[in-house]
């Protein structure tokens, strides 16, 4: 297993879960962690996961004319986004910014830290960097900051509205 953390498969642990992840997980583990340590720096330091087997979740959005259309973008913790050039431009936006807290928290049913791209609202694009498919299991958020998700990269290349992509900055 990865890090210092007692993973059970995410059917047992669905109390550990957003309602929108228990809805929608497949093939996952969950394992409970403080929430005060759910940003990613200090949860992998405290539970020793490395930097390149954690993805984080960030939510854009992006606008067009009167329009905006939010998506999630999924990098290794080990690197960014590349929100406006490669997110734009793949988006069809003119401008695309981080989505406000209220606004994704909201919009997602999640907790802000733990958005995770498992149970998104239908329709959403997910952005997945190649590398994330590529590293093997990674741990992600859970839609909650008392938990973790640990589930194969390849696995949100399925997800509904996925595509992989080369996202993270150069």
């Amino acid at each position: 297993m990865v890090g210092k953390l007692e993973w059970v498969p995410a059917e047992e642990g669905r109390a550990l879960l957003a309602a929108p992840v228990a809805a929608a997980v497949g093939e996952a583990k969950v394992a409970a962690i403080d929430p005060e340590l759910a940003d990613t720096a200090a949860f992998c330091e405290r539970y020793d996961v490395p930097l390149e087997v954690s993805a984080n979740c960030v939510i854009v959005a992006a606008k067009r004319g009167g329009e905006v259309t939010y998506a999630a973008c999924m990098v290794l913790a080990t690197d960014r986004a590349d929100v406006n050039g490669v997110v734009r431009k793949h988006l069809g936006a003119r401008k695309v910014s981080f989505a406000p807290m209220d606004e994704a928290t909201s919009l997602t049913g999640m907790e802000y830290g733990g958005i995770t791209p498992v149970g998104l609202p239908e329709g959403w694009p997910i952005l997945v960097d190649e590398a994330v498919v590529a590293a093997g299991d990674v741990v992600i958020g859970s839609g909650l900051r008392r938990s973790k998700l640990l589930l194969p990269g390849k696995s949100l290349a399925d997800l509904p509205g996925a595509e992989v992509i080369p996202l993270a900055q150069k």
